[in-house]
């Protein structure tokens, strides 16, 4: 009977920690990957990790989809294309790229950027140009 109790006993320690063992697993693959934040409605930590950042920043975290690849016939950083474009002047880049333009959408779907980011990013791919 000792041996019968004692394997009993083993046994259910064992599915005891495998289960527990499954259930951190379980957590970590449906934890949330990312969350959303509406304007009005942001918490501290949210606006402490905005800032200023460096235009190279914020064209390899938001610009870089369109900007690194050419889609929408956007100009790629320090490409001649940029040259009817600085013709205009800064004030209109920023401009189209605060409140979109053809094919650029607003911010360029840069939530977290102010406008001085977009001005930074701005001055980064036309470096040079």
């Amino acid at each position: 009977m000792k041996k019968l109790t004692f394997g009993l006993a083993l046994l259910l320690l064992t599915v005891g920690a495998t289960a527990s063992t499954n259930n951190k697993g379980l957590a970590e693959r449906i934890a949330p990957v990312g969350q959303i934040y509406i304007a009005g409605q942001q918490t501290a930590a949210v606006e402490q990790a905005s800032g200023p950042r460096s235009g190279e920043q914020v064209y390899n975290g938001a610009c870089i989809a369109c900007h690194g690849t050419g889609a929408l016939n956007a100009p790629k950083p320090g490409e001649e294309s940029w040259k009817p474009r600085i013709a205009q002047g800064f004030d209109v880049m920023l401009k189209h790229s605060i409140e979109g333009f053809n094919n650029m959408p607003a911010m360029g779907t840069c939530g977290t950027c102010s406008e001085d980011d977009i001005a930074a990013a701005i001055r980064f791919m036309t470096e040079g140009v």
